[in-house]
């Protein structure tokens, strides 16, 4: 009985472990398109966000619900295209949000890039975000406040 118990936690606590390593090209890419984003936002570019936001539905397109379930990529898919279709960048930085939510989830189920993933927050809009670094350049107020926020948490 104890060794059926302890078979079943070691299966239990490596499907944990392994299930925040898959990997997936697809997803990988995605990231990379996001961040490319969360860059044009805290550069106050609204043209390189808008770009960065189609090549981010390009990429959505490519993963199906087998990988990422409907009403993520729906939510993704319908903040994305209002990025791209925006040049106002208020509209792009809320849309932003959204999409942040559903890529910090992505980010602690997939192995999205080979270094360590940063989720960020502001707390002047209540809003995280994901980086490649640990170093806060906010995608939510630009040059403004570029250095406001917080490293939450490293996803390795």
């Amino acid at each position: 009985m104890k060794t059926k118990f302890l078979v079943l936690g070691l299966a239990f606590c490596s499907a944990l472990f392994f299930g925040q390593m898959k990997k997936n090209a697809q997803v990988s890419k995605l990231y990379q398109n996001y961040i490319a984003i969360k860059n044009g936002l805290a550069s106050d570019d609204t043209s390189k966000a808008a770009a960065s936001a189609s090549e981010f539905l390009k990429t959505l397109s490519g993963i199906n619900s087998e990988v990422l379930p409907e009403g993520n990529l729906t939510l993704m898919r319908n903040n994305a295209k209002v990025i791209s279709e925006s040049d106002h960048i208020k509209v792009q930085r809320t849309k932003f949000k959204n999409i942040s939510n559903q890529m910090i989830a992505v980010a602690k189920q997939f192995k999205v890039a080979e270094k360590p993933v940063y989720v960020q927050y502001c707390p002047m809009v209540q809003a995280g975000w994901l980086s490649s670094e640990s170093k806060i350049i906010n995608p939510y107020y630009g040059s403004s406040m570029l250095n406001c926020g917080t490293v939450q948490q490293e996803i390795k």
